[in-house]
């Protein structure tokens, strides 16, 4: 997608932070951090929501979660935790409309969030 801004980072055009990159998946340090460690994980498949998820990218899910694992433990956060957010739609708070997840660490963290 040529106006998605994670479809340029993906692509190189547009500088950032990135912690981790496979195939598949690309990290980069969130530019507006809500937390000491604000990482997004981003399918490097262009999903506009969880509400486009179909067969063929089920898979891309579980290494999701499998590369929050992995970065957790790269930053040390694996022990004292850390929390995996999905905004869906614009009244959740997505302002990408390409599928992410924030991972937030570093401090502790209230509930409900908001």
């Amino acid at each position: 997608m040529k106006n998605c801004i994670f479809c340029r980072i993906i692509n190189k055009e547009i500088p950032s932070e990135i912690v981790y990159e496979d195939d598949d998946i690309i990290v980069f340090k969130d530019i507006n951090p809500q937390a000491p460690i604000h990482l997004l994980i981003v399918p490097k498949q262009h999903i506009e929501s969880i509400n486009n998820i179909d067969k063929d990218s089920i898979s891309i899910l579980g290494k999701v979660f499998y590369v929050a694992k992995e970065v957790s433990s790269k930053f040390a956060v694996s022990e004292e935790g850390y929390r995996i957010v999905v905004n869906t739609g614009k009244n959740a708070g997505q302002e990408v409309l390409h599928l992410h997840f924030h991972f937030l660490a570093g401090r502790k963290f209230s509930w409900p969030p908001g």
